[in-house]
């Protein structure tokens, strides 16, 4: 076999990895949703490189402004972060109160103490029905939830954290700000070239 084989057929198969499935209004999504670009993030919330990733997100949210919506998956990678998985159904619970993002990010600037006394002080913080949120926590509902983010993970070609999808398409570049800025600023000239309107 050639060298680099292996690597380049590894390079061209992601690239035709797609979102499975789509974007929906069953995601959580933030941002104007009607948005030409829709950056996807399939995380993990114990995972360093999601942490690391978390203000990269926030700085590009700022930057693109409408022109980008945003979505979060669960992708628990339980066998190596044991307390991801009960982190994601914290803030699916938090979602049941409308309260997901806040959730989300308070989760992520807290990622090394995710235990469960933790996430209801958390709660705490938000605001939360904490009665309604513990109960959110033993919701097979909840779980099913999150793991149905993770089989959609594993479908669309997702092998570990975080796993961002542009427009529906595996993004294999770099997680720093200056890497997906500029694929995504490619991405706006290309719609403007092929005049395809975005707001």
């Amino acid at each position: 076999m050639l060298p680099g084989f292996n690597q380049q057929f590894i390079k061209l198969q992601n690239e035709h990895m797609t979102l499975k499935p789509p974007v929906s209004n069953k995601d959580h999504i933030q941002g104007n949703r009607h948005a030409a670009i829709a950056l996807v993030e399939y995380g993990d919330y114990q995972c360093p490189h999601c942490g690391q990733a978390y203000p990269v997100i926030k700085a590009i949210q700022k930057k693109f402004r409408s022109n980008l919506k945003f979505v979060f998956r669960n992708f628990p990678l339980s066998e190596v972060h044991p307390q991801a998985r009960i982190a994601a159904i914290a803030a699916e619970a938090a979602n049941m109160q409308g309260r997901f993002w806040e959730m989300h990010d308070i989760i992520f600037e807290n990622q090394r103490n995710l235990f469960a006394s933790s996430l209801m002080e958390y709660a705490r913080r938000i605001d939360l029905d904490l009665e309604l949120f513990e109960a959110g926590l033993q919701s097979e509902a909840l779980a099913e939830k999150v793991e149905s983010d993770f089989e959609s993970g594993l479908r669309s070609g997702v092998n570990g954290t975080p796993g961002f999808f542009i427009n529906g398409q595996k993004y294999n570049g770099g997680s720093d700000e200056d890497s997906l800025s500029r694929y995504i600023e490619a991405k706006i000239a290309w719609l403007r070239e092929n005049e395809i309107p975005f707001l």
